[in-house]
């Protein structure tokens, strides 16, 4: 039950929110999204890293923006296709939950109620779990990446970054798309679109939307098809009402409905580097067909009302989702021919969130600037887990199908400030501070539908926590000449603690986990002269109590739990050159040294003998350490260029072609790193775009390339051992492979 003084907070939030309208970030507001962006490399970049609307160069913040533009250019969809364009952020590519890292941090899949340690902003509001946003990249602005933590203005769960996402507002004037393409590779089509303008003087509207049918990359033998066969509907409503100059309400609602039919698991050897191919063997399994259904709602407002010289916001955010992800395992063998179809899992999940974030902005240009805010929201998770096995073989001979319930309840508040001193005109010092208390209930159930169960243990548990943190961030920053701005920083961030939520065998005593805390250390110049612009920041990032979720395939089961403390270390930098108004050129790259440095109990790495860490003995598993070693899904060096060049091929016609080499170094993709089938080896992916239209951008055809060179990679991997399966091998989740497409659109 919540408390009383709960629930008299939460009554006088929904006032609040009645009296300031129900709305999203206005901060983000702009009304001539429809405007074809100017390509010069140097443009202005308005962002809002710091709750103020600030030019990026003027931001002390390692971070990156990708315009709305190149995501539509590129179709881009998703997270995995975004990290492309921003060095130091990769995806973990699962069947599961994508997990993002930035800096080599993130939270690992494998346990559903982890909260990311990258949180996710849309349009303001927090969204702490991947499928809150099923595509969150259509009809965009902008979005910012914020690398390291941001605990004191984001607040929470920000330990290892941030991303923001501002969506395309309401224009002044009429203005209307529509866009199609079709896919030769995945055989499917999408369409996307939007109609904005005034409805009053005081009223203007903005519907945008989106359609996804494609048939997927991966040749499927079992069924004839191709997988995964992607259906997506989005449907997103914003409306501006602006009454007078000193108040203006912005309301956005946003759907989604998503079906995926057929995974992306490819089968391979066990003792080699995987030969990674577009071709699986996978029959439906008694759980249903493979793929995830999913049903998203996301509806947001920002209301801003102007005392004076002084701005109030209120930002109201709700968030639904259900979702059902089923799970089978690519049945071919490296060898040749198939083995059953006798592992398979299913993951029902539900979750709804509330929040709310009241913040008073001071007006610059003082010699004592500052934000002041609280925020408060509350969730309830639910999720489900079966689990069948279908075994016959000469250790096991079974047959059943188990399940776990996990329900947990969320609430927490925060009070957070920052204050910016201008010591000069040149000189200035910022501090920020957070405190954020967080509490949580959860039970966990275990049952058995039908069979014996000689595999997985029946446990209950249930669990409790509540708890405090203080984030706090400190800034000089010193402005060199017009030119050229100097920063050095130091904050920190964390992350709650929380449950077990699917992990068979759970107790009391293994259900929690406690809260991961990091510290950052940085500095950086950001230079923008007459032609090129350059970034370089210098950084020192390291976590205590590191939330982790290992496979362990000796007992084929998760280990939850907190590794002592990890680091990383590395340098970024951001080069844009722009020499004239028809080529710019964009180089990002990044340098990482990512590694624990203690710990404990660490489940055995492939490349430690048994004599140093037996995986069947917890004594032995109790006394290990695997200091020192890298962590899995981080590459050393990432990095990205794009150039674009336009020329005018008559006064009604004018040709651009853009083209993007995005690259990675070499990266353990498996929880035990082994250096086999575990070990993704560097890349580089082509993507490119060529284009003729007419030069105001009302009409455009197109073609679009991804990954022209059908280079082929795997976000993770894990061995799939023997009982559990009649013949061992590994199991890959095959990333997006080569798409070639035609592209028209319009614009009035």
């Amino acid at each position: 039950m919540k408390s009383t003084a709960t629930c008299i907070f939460k009554s006088g939030v929904a006032a609040s929110a009645l009296m300031l309208g129900v709305a999203t970030p206005a901060a983000a507001q702009t009304n001539d999204s429809d405007v074809p962006e100017t390509r010069s490399g140097n443009a202005p970049i308005i962002v809002t890293a710091q709750k103020r609307e600030q030019g990026i160069q003027d931001v002390p913040i390692s971070m990156e923006v990708v315009s709305g533009e190149t995501l539509a250019d590129f179709n881009v969809n998703d997270f995995q296709a975004m990290s492309a364009y921003v060095p130091n952020v990769a995806v973990e590519t699962t069947a599961g939950n994508d997990v993002i890292y930035i800096r080599g941090f993130g939270s690992p899949p494998s346990n559903f109620s982890f909260d990311q340690a990258v949180s996710l902003y849309i349009d303001g509001v927090y969204a702490g779990r991947s499928r809150q946003a099923q595509a969150p990249f259509f009809d965009i602005e902008r979005v910012e990446v914020l690398r390291g933590p941001q605990g004191a203005l984001f607040g929470k769960n920000t330990a290892a970054g941030a991303i923001s996402i501002v969506s395309a507002g309401p224009t002044d004037e009429f203005s209307a798309s529509l866009t199609g393409s079709y896919d030769f590779e995945y055989e499917g089509f999408e369409f996307s679109g939007h109609v904005s303008g005034p409805i009053t003087d005081t009223l203007s509207v903005r519907l945008a939307g989106r359609l996804v049918d494609n048939n997927g990359y991966i040749a499927n033998a079992a069924t004839g098809e191709r997988n995964p066969q992607t259906q997506q509907q989005l449907l997103r409503l914003t409306a501006l009402w602006e009454p007078s100059p000193n108040f203006d309400f912005t309301l956005r609602a946003e759907y989604g409905n998503q079906e995926i039919r057929g995974g992306i698991t490819v089968s391979d050897f066990v003792d080699r580097r995987p030969n990674l191919r577009q071709r699986r063997f996978l029959e439906d399994a008694a759980l249903g067909e493979e793929g995830i259904d999913g049903e998203t709602l996301i509806v947001s407002g920002t209301a801003n009302i102007q005392l004076g010289d002084y701005t109030l916001t209120s930002i109201t955010g709700y968030s639904w989702f259900d979702s059902n992800i089923v799970n089978g395992f690519d049945q071919s063998l490296p060898t040749g021919g198939n083995v059953p179809n006798n592992v398979y899992n299913s993951y029902p999940e539900n979750f709804d969130q509330f929040s709310q974030e009241i913040r008073l902005l001071s007006p610059t240009g003082r010699p004592l600037e500052f934000i002041v805010g609280a925020y408060y929201d509350t969730s309830d998770y639910h999720l489900d887990q079966f689990g069948g096995f279908n075994l016959s073989n000469a250790v096991l001979n079974y047959f059943g199908l188990l399940n776990t319930v996990f329900d947990q309840e969320t609430e927490s508040y925060s009070l957070f400030g920052q204050a910016t001193l201008n010591v000069s005109d040149s000189l200035r010092f910022i501090g920020s501070l957070r405190y954020t208390h967080t509490s949580k209930d959860a039970t966990f159930d275990g049952q058995l539908i039908y069979g014996p169960f000689p595999l997985r243990p029946l446990t209950q548990a249930s669990g409790s926590r509540s708890e405090n943190n203080v984030d706090p961030s400190i800034t000089a920053q010193y402005d060199i000449s017009d030119d050229v701005m100097v920063y050095a920083t130091y904050g920190r961030g964390s992350k709650s603690g929380g449950f077990v939520s699917n992990t068979y065998g759970t107790v009391d005593s293994t259900f929690q986990y406690e809260p991961e805390r990091s510290e950052n250390w940085e500095v950086g110049i950001r230079s923008t002269f007459d032609d090129f612009t350059l970034n370089v920041s210098v950084y020192d990032t390291s976590f205590k109590n590191l939330q982790v979720s290992v496979y362990n395939p000796t007992i084929s089961t998760y280990q939850t739990g907190n590794a002592a403390s990890a680091a990383s270390t590395g340098i970024e930098a951001t080069l844009i050159w722009a020499p004239s108004e028809h080529f710019d050129l964009r180089a990002s790259g990044a340098y990482q040294d990512t590694r624990y440095l203690d710990y404990p109990g660490a489940a055995c790495l492939a490349t430690q003998p048994v004599s140093e860490c037996d995986a069947s003995s917890p004594a032995s598993i109790a006394a290990n350490n695997i200091a020192g070693s890298p962590l899995p899904y981080v590459s050393n060096w990432s990095g990205s260029m794009q150039g674009h060049f336009s020329h005018p091929l008559s006064e009604n016609l004018q040709l651009d072609v853009t083209g993007v080499v995005s690259a990675r170094s070499g990266y353990f993709n498996s929880d035990n790193q082994d250096p086999a089938f575990g070990y993704q080896e560097g890349y580089a992916k082509i993507d490119m775009r060529v284009q003729v239209g007419d030069p105001d951008g009302r009409w455009h055809l197109a073609f679009v390339g991804r990954n022209l060179t059908n280079v082929l990679s795997a976000g993770s991997s894990f061995r799939l051992p023997f009982p559990i399966t009649d013949a061992t091998r590994s199991i890959h989740y095959l990333e997006p492979a080569r798409s070639l497409a035609v592209e028209a659109g319009f614009r009035f």
